[in-house]
């Protein structure tokens, strides 16, 4: 069969559905896992956009506080290009309806974050962002007759020859397997966060884009680079809440069980300091026995009920009122630096495969991604994906669908197994890793290998998306950003630069634990 699409986009988040639209009028195919909307980090996302919309703030400062807080492996000329274009795509966003929070003036109400040097978090109703300009793009991509949306559609596999990427596996809502050939393929399929028991990601988001891109034979850059957000709600639930670091930039403030402050010895920014030294001081502070909390009490009081309705709301709905009470707090994975290595105009290092979103590693990051530049970094690439793309595109080759019926992806492991992967991930390659817990990750990560070998593509995605991720980390012997290593607590200078790794080089690492 043929569909009218010249591109084939892999995930429907902000970035696939951002990159959609600037693709019109050329038609495209989104594949999209869950119902628009659903089951996408970008939805979840509370914070906003990172942008230097105030008229004292500039770009330049923007990029000088993204190469601050990557701790010296940041692309400069990637920190420009983003932030150079973040006014562009917040009017591009309001264009198209987003409800971005305003003064009567009619100026953008901006949130300062951590390692920002000034507030420039773009937001809506305080903690609603990703889930408001997510309802305004589906609401366009749904208008837009050039974007034809395949709902219940995953990629399982991305399909490769001697000219790079040929096709890609795909399963419908009823479990039937499609080829799908295109002239270009764009890979916006999300992080890897549910790779690890304490996540504030929907449960899809689990390292399959990166998984399927490694087994295809992609660079994977930047892979031990994991965000843990310093303050999930300490909930016994899968995934966890989050609340918001605008709470902290509302002037919150984070205390132990005795109702002790513990940031302000450990950074000049207190709890505003880089997320990595927030994560840790909280992950160190709950390990002693000391219950870490925010306490918003003081600073925001009752408008926390008004002006953070997400945070109140889970609150409220788990016994916590928190305008009398502290709101208990725990890192949890959160977003990944690290993803499939591309060039600055979205370029994998497969031929025919671009790549953009948390999927995606452009250098923007380093080892510490500063707060609220993940969605800024997929608009911006998602259009530039877009751009670089339809340079090249030939007009009139759409996409060919072809029914497959010999190749059986498998089942999905038992929850056992799932459950070790990610207990594994939680134990071993968290907060805090050492050689010892890095070697014992990649053992019991083999084990699963072996044990499912050829029975579940997704499983086997996601054992890839983990093995590259854990042996990055047992190659990087310093600490530097998100990865910290107990053994070499210090940095280093001479890592001072980026990783790159195969799966076959990671595939070496682990059978040599």
């Amino acid at each position: 069969m043929t569909e009218a699409s010249e591109v084939l986009i892999i995930g429907a988040g902000l970035a696939g559905l951002y990159a959609a639209l600037s693709f019109a009028p050329r038609p495209v195919t989104v594949l999209s896992p869950c119902r628009l909307g659903d089951g996408a980090s970008s939805t979840w996302a509370q914070g906003g956009i990172a942008a230097a919309m105030d008229k004292n703030d500039t770009p330049a400062a923007h990029a000088k506080d993204t190469i601050s807080a990557g701790a010296g492996i940041v692309l400069p000329e990637i920190a420009k290009l983003v932030t150079e274009a973040a006014r562009k795509h917040i009017a591009g966003l309001f264009a198209i309806r987003t409800p971005f929070d305003r003064t009567e003036d009619g100026e953008y109400v901006l949130s300062r974050e951590a390692a920002h040097s000034w507030p420039r978090i773009v937001r809506v109703k305080g903690d609603q962002a990703g889930k408001a300009i997510m309802a305004s793009l589906i609401e366009e991509v749904r208008q837009t007759p050039s974007i034809t949306v395949r709902e219940g559609w995953s990629a399982v596999e991305l399909l490769t020859d001697d000219d790079g990427i040929s096709g890609v596996l795909a399963a419908g809502p009823d479990g039937s397997l499609e080829v799908l050939k295109t002239q270009a393929y764009l890979l916006a399929a999300g992080g890897i966060g549910s790779l690890y028991a304490k996540t504030t990601n929907p449960p899809n988001v689990r390292g399959l884009a990166v998984g399927m891109a490694a087994r295809a034979g992609a660079v994977i850059a930047d892979a031990e680079f994991v965000q843990f957000h310093p303050t999930a709600i300490d909930l016994d639930c899968d995934p966890v809440p989050l609340a918001t670091e605008a709470l902290r930039g509302e002037g919150a403030v984070l205390v132990n069980r005795k109702g002790e402050r513990f940031m302000t010895s450990l950074h000049p920014d207190a709890e505003l300091a880089p997320r990595d030294i927030v994560a840790r001081a909280i992950f160190n502070e709950y390990h002693d026995g000391n219950r870490p909390a925010l306490d918003t009490r003081k600073a925001i009081g009752a408008r926390i009920l008004e002006d953070f309705p997400t945070v109140s709301s889970v609150c409220k709905s788990n016994g916590i009122d928190p305008v009398t009470e502290v709101i208990p707090v725990i890192p949890a994975a959160h977003y990944h630096m690290g993803g499939v290595a591309c060039d600055a105009s979205g370029q994998s290092s497969i031929p025919g495969l671009w790549v953009a979103g948390e999927a995606a590693s452009t250098g923007l990051h380093g080892a510490n991604r500063l707060a609220s530049n993940g969605l800024l970094e997929a608009l911006v690439f998602a259009a530039i994906c877009a751009e670089s793309i339809s340079q090249q595109l030939t007009s009139g080759l759409s996409l060919q669908t072809t029914k497959v019926t010999s190749q059986d992806t498998g089942v999905a492991p038992g929850p056992k197994d799932l459950q070790t992967l990610r207990q594994t991930m939680s134990d071993n390659v968290s907060v805090l890793r050492d050689e010892k817990g890095l070697s014992e990750a990649l053992r019991i990560i083999r084990r699963l290998d072996r044990k499912h070998k050829n029975k579940s593509t997704d499983f086997a995605n996601m054992l890839a998306a983990a093995t590259v991720i854990t042996a990055a980390a047992l190659l990087r012997t310093e600490s530097r950003g998100g990865h910290y290593h107990i053994d070499f607590p210090a940095p280093d200078a001479n890592q001072a630069q980026r990783s790159f790794l195969t799966l076959p080089e990671a595939l070496m690492i682990r059978d040599a634990q």
